[in-house]
């Protein structure tokens, strides 16, 4: 996979890619960067985070060896082309960074304000945003044409798709780079217009969340509803079980922003959504969702 293009099949110019926030998705982007040959610098706000994603990029390499798909020479040589920093200094000479923090806006603003001065000018900045404004984003920081969204779907590694988003300042050029990025990547892009959740989650989570809402007025319990759409959609994993994997913090903050940016009462999320994450219980990565992982199966909660 890896390559030394930096024409326009690889995106023009780039060769160094910052990755802000070290989480699930983070990580994901990070591991197939370094695959595709560019020199990767992941940034969070604590070491131990780091630490965590390099095991996990570790681990997953080592899967995708064990399987055939990535050579063991490529995996060595892509982990060497990771670094780690908790400061954001250490992005001043990328040529693109990607911001994959919290689906917050206000904690996105505070990163890109600390980050622009940092940059050198002609750097590109990409959010991994689900959800949020690229425009509003875009126009906190130095360079709103240089900006774009660049939504990565989970987990990174294994899904093919990234949507990439044009706000309303930024350039072709800029469009024309990230999404030769996605191509060198493995990823096949779609262009999104600028709307509340853009493509994937305007139509996923809404049909997330008629789930939450079909089992808070009883018409299914958990173990229903997922077997009901796996077998009599075809889907891969139903859909509360798809709410614990992606978060229902964040299955929450995209109800949220579809609410507020359409104003459409179909977008209401669902009130026990909200309980659920009032409650804390937001899917595997707190080891309870609509389904208790503590035990192997993992069992319903309702």
């Amino acid at each position: 996979m890896a390559s030394d293009d930096t024409g326009e099949g690889g995106g023009a110019g780039i060769r160094k890619i910052g990755v802000i926030g070290a989480g699930q998705m983070g990580n994901g982007i990070a591991h197939v960067s370094a695959l595709a040959g560019y020199s990767v610098v992941l940034n969070d706000i604590g070491q131990d985070r780091l630490d965590n994603a390099l095991a996990t990029i570790e681990k997953n390499m080592s899967r995708q060896v064990s399987r055939g798909t990535v050579a063991e020479n490529e995996s060595a040589a892509a982990l060497g082309r990771i670094s780690t920093s908790i400061d954001m200094a250490a992005l001043a000479d990328a040529d693109l960074v990607i911001e994959s923090a919290v689906e917050n806006e206000q904690i996105k603003i505070d990163i890109f304000e600390a980050l622009c001065p940092l940059l050198k000018p002609g750097a590109l900045i990409a959010s991994n945003t689900s959800s949020i404004s690229i425009t509003r984003l875009a126009a906190t920081t130095d360079r709103p044409e240089k900006f774009v969204g660049m939504h990565f779907m989970n987990p990174v590694p294994m899904m093919e798709l990234v949507e990439v988003i044009r706000g309303i300042a930024t350039d072709r050029d800029t469009y024309a780079r990230v999404t030769a990025v996605a191509r060198r990547l493995g990823k096949s892009p779609a262009s999104s217009e600028d709307f509340p959740a853009f493509i994937v989650n305007r139509i996923l989570l809404p049909m997330i969340n008629e789930a939450v809402y079909t089992l808070y007025e009883g018409v299914g319990n958990v173990e229903a509803i997922d077997t009901a759409l796996r077998l009599g959609a075809r889907h891969p994993m139903g859909p509360l079980q798809l709410a614990d994997f992606i978060g229902l913090d964040t299955c929450l903050a995209v109800m949220q922003v579809l609410y507020e940016g359409l104003a459409d009462s179909k977008y209401r999320p669902c009130p026990l959504l909200v309980k659920y994450v009032d409650a804390g219980w937001v899917g595997r990565k707190s080891g309870r969702g609509f389904y208790d992982y503590s035990s192997e199966p993992p069992t319903p909660t309702r």
